[in-house]
């Protein structure tokens, strides 16, 4: 029988809240040692993901976007700008739904492995939250999957 998600995910899911402070979702990540964690709201709904480069974004230096000057006038690249912007934001960031991605992909327990590494690889993924009929059920970091091809290969 083929190998399903439900197979390499880890269950036992460590999640954060978006009221959550960074200082403290950083310990959580800490001391858990996991990259990234799913962000739930009160009613346990999946509404964003932390993952470590989201602090590590909080900490860094945002630089102002390039501009070119033609004629006499300054123009700002518009993908400049609104990276500028996404920037900015997670920088000031005291919350993690400040700093969270809310842009990520997720995958059902029951996939395929293909799909999975499909997935992970296309959207450029470090880790995806499995969801069933829209319930938070696991979540798989690439270390899980590369662990459990070594193992079957």
């Amino acid at each position: 029988m083929p190998s399903t998600v439900r197979d390499v995910m880890s269950a036992n899911v460590v999640t954060l809240r978006p009221d959550q402070g960074v200082a403290e979702a950083a310990d959580v990540l800490a001391a858990d040692k996991i990259g990234a964690a799913p962000v739930v709201d009160a009613g346990g709904s999946l509404v964003g993901l932390l993952r470590d480069e989201d602090l590590i974004l909080s900490e860094a230096n945002v630089h102002v976007p390039t501009a070119i000057s033609f004629l006499g006038a300054d123009f700002v690249l518009p993908s400049a700008l609104h990276r500028f912007e996404g920037d900015l934001k997670k920088a000031a960031g005291a919350i993690v739904g400040d700093v969270m991605t809310t842009d990520f992909a997720t995958i059902g327990p029951d996939e395929s492995l293909e799909a999975l590494a499909t997935l992970m690889h296309d959207r450029d993924a470090t880790h995806v939250p499995v969801v069933d009929r829209s319930a938070l059920v696991g979540i798989v970091a690439r270390g899980d999957l590369v662990r459990h091809l070594a193992v079957t290969t």
